[in-house]
């Protein structure tokens, strides 16, 4: 059985993909490494790529933050296949109203406190409308890393990528609040999904994963598309 790499969002670990059926691979949870000073997505993506995938052709899945660097890392092994949920593949596919916190990065000072005060607002920006996704959401913040968090959010807003890899399938919910749809261009939407659809429509991510990866295929290469 083929390996499945799989790299979280923001704040999470393997957990998040525990409601998917991924029965159809063998997963390999990718764990975060700690990020340099002024690192970029680009380079950390690297070093994740040459620290935890040693071949050329991997099956990827990356979600949110996760998918940013999976599409990075789709850019290094074009032989690669690669599926992003809940993310964005280009700069242009970040709401542009998070550009301010490159020129007023207020996530310099962000604090532990702070991010637990504001839980209601990330449940809603997140979409944690089940039990569920918001006690998830709850041992998140329990375990909150402020210095990845402070790297994570300063990289992605300085995100530079502009290129679209041919070898990148894009899921995407149409009630993403925190990737809005009218920004982004994916190539296959979960009808009221949100951000955390991966868990509130497990079952609907799950075939559309099984469809894909069910794909026949003769040249040994994935063809991404329905």
């Amino acid at each position: 059985m083929q390996k499945l790499y799989c790299i979280s969002g923001l704040g999470a670990d393997e957990r998040v993909f525990q409601y998917l059926d991924l029965s159809f691979a063998r997963p390999v949870f990718i764990t975060w490494i700690n990020p340099l000073p002024g690192e970029t997505l680009e380079a950390y993506a690297s070093r994740l790529k040459e620290k935890f995938i040693g071949e050329e052709n991997p099956l990827i899945i990356g979600l949110s933050l996760g998918g940013m660097l999976a599409t990075e890392i789709a850019k290094q092994l074009p032989k690669a296949n690669v599926i992003i949920i809940s993310s964005a593949k280009t700069r242009k596919e970040l709401p542009f109203y998070w550009r301010i916190f490159r020129r007023i990065p207020l996530y310099k000072v962000l604090s532990y406190s702070l991010v637990k005060q504001t839980l209601a607002i990330q449940e809603y920006f997140l979409g944690a409308g089940s039990e569920l996704s918001r006690q998830y959401e709850k041992t998140v913040i329990d375990r909150a890393n402020m210095h990845f968090y402070k790297w994570a959010i300063g990289a992605i807003v300085s995100w530079e990528n502009k290129m679209v890899p041919a070898n990148v399938f894009h899921i995407h919910g149409s009630n993403d609040r925190l990737l809005p749809m009218r920004f982004v261009k994916p190539s296959f939407v979960i009808n009221n999904g949100g951000h955390l659809m991966i868990i509130e429509n497990a079952a609907e991510v799950s075939a559309v994963l099984k469809q894909i990866f069910a794909v026949k295929y003769k040249s040994g290469e994935l063809n991404l598309t329905f």
